[in-house]
């Protein structure tokens, strides 16, 4: 990638090559826990190697290890540059898959159970989580992203985000306040893709490597093997690598609770993808 920055909200400079601490508790909402030690371990690497943006969330984790309390107890006190992006909307049910949604009323003690969670006294970025677990399906979000909007008001949100929404969402919430960023599953949406990067909004897509339940890749396989093959490169990197190459807005945040994962992610951030690379990954002829 030529462009390894990106300033959020116009004043926080991040890495473009963040972290997701979705599968440092659990590999999967309802699998069995890790061992806190070694998600610990793998927030202190990516720190170490350079990642200043971890996104995560209140319900990431399993029984008593949570995704955020691994963040506070490894990395508190924070640096200065490190910015944690969450997100609050979803509520996990009892085999702790997230599989309801917080009402305005909810949002409020969601935002402030995050901030104990991560020992913070205003929260980087917020997203508000629309729907479940499938794609935008279309509904207002008006009055619970006003409900983000008057705690950033008050001064414990900076910088607020959607995910989970389609381009007229986040057009209703733009009207609301300002919105930083859009997490949603990776996909070709170029109609959102479009109106964030005229936005200078982030586009940061969740399950980047085309994990997730009932998730697909618009990736094609063979072609992305075929280009791994020839650049000495694993798929999962040149994904992450083809991610990046979308636009200067894009962010990735593919996540792992292994430290040899961890180090075969980060490294996608110096594989740099020709114009025949990306051209045999989108099915194109060069020129």
């Amino acid at each position: 990638m030529t462009t390894t920055t990106f300033t959020l909200g116009g004043d926080l400079t991040i890495n473009r090559l963040g972290f997701g601490a979705m599968r440092l508790a659990t590999g999967t909402f309802d699998g069995p826990t890790r061992a806190p030690a070694t998600g610990a371990a793998v927030l202190r690497r990516a720190v170490e190697r350079g990642v200043n943006h971890i996104d995560t969330a209140g319900f990431y984790g399993r029984g008593a290890v949570r995704a955020n309390e691994l963040i506070r107890t490894a990395l508190a006190p924070y640096r200065d540059d490190l910015v944690i992006a969450t997100k609050v909307g979803p509520l996990p049910g009892a085999d702790g898959v997230p599989s309801g949604q917080a009402g305005p009323g909810r949002l409020r003690a969601l935002v402030e159970a995050d901030l104990r969670a991560l020992g913070l006294e205003r929260l980087d970025l917020v997203h508000l989580r629309v729907g479940g677990m499938t794609g935008p399906g279309g509904e207002s979000i008006a009055e619970r992203f006003a409900v983000l909007a008057e705690l950033r008001a008050e001064g414990l949100i900076r910088h607020l985000g959607v995910s989970n929404v389609d381009a007229a969402q986040l057009a209703e919430a733009r009207a609301i306040a300002p919105v930083s960023a859009v997490q949603n599953r990776y996909s070709d949406d170029m109609e959102l893709l479009a109106a964030c990067e005229d936005g200078g909004i982030a586009y940061t897509p969740y399950f980047p490597l085309g994990g997730g339940p009932g998730g697909t890749h618009p990736d094609t396989t063979d072609r992305i093997a075929e280009v791994a093959a020839r650049l000495g490169a694993s798929v999962a990197q040149v994904r992450i690598a083809r991610l990046l190459a979308r636009a200067p807005s894009v962010l990735a945040i593919p996540g792992t609770g292994s430290l040899p994962h961890l180090e075969e992610n980060l490294a996608a951030g110096e594989l740099l993808l020709s114009e025949k690379d990306l051209a045999d990954l989108n099915g194109r002829p060069v020129g």
